[in-house]
């Protein structure tokens, strides 16, 4: 099963007992929030995903957590700590530029969610500039 922006591995069974038995284990806390998420448990996705981040990932897994994050704090209502998530993911500025697209869009969507329409303008307007064809289109002096 795959979550919007990440995957996971394993059963629930298996990564209980992995995080049991060793809590550092950051990956284990990742994919664990990547299963609660896929299940509707938010508020237990945003504290593993939370823990994942604490305890340092690999790069495109915390780009990944981030943005997982930032979908289940909408769903719990904290659009604030949404546009926080959605904001780190392009603060990392990842190369894959579908990452980076989501999320400005959907940060567009949280600050119209909460009346920033000029800012979620903007964000949509980014969007756009990272699209293939206006990113061929500057690259073709058009």
């Amino acid at each position: 099963m795959k979550d919007a922006m990440g995957g996971y591995r394993g059963t629930a069974c298996e990564i209980n007992r992995i995080i049991l038995k060793n809590p550092e284990n950051a990956e284990a806390w990742y994919n664990r929030g990547n299963d609660r998420g896929s299940c509707g448990e938010f508020y237990s996705a945003v504290s593993d995903y939370t823990m994942a981040l604490k305890l340092g990932l690999r790069f495109r897994e915390e780009v990944n957590a981030y943005g997982n994050r930032g979908m289940a704090r909408v769903e719990t209502g904290d659009l604030d700590g949404a546009i926080e998530d959605f904001s780190a993911i392009i603060h990392r500025q990842p190369k894959n530029l579908w990452i980076l697209r989501t999320a400005y869009r959907s940060r567009a969507l949280v600050k119209e969610q909460k009346g920033d329409r000029s800012g979620a303008t903007e964000d949509r307007r980014l969007a756009i500039l990272l699209s293939p064809r206006s990113i061929t289109t500057i690259n073709n002096g058009e």
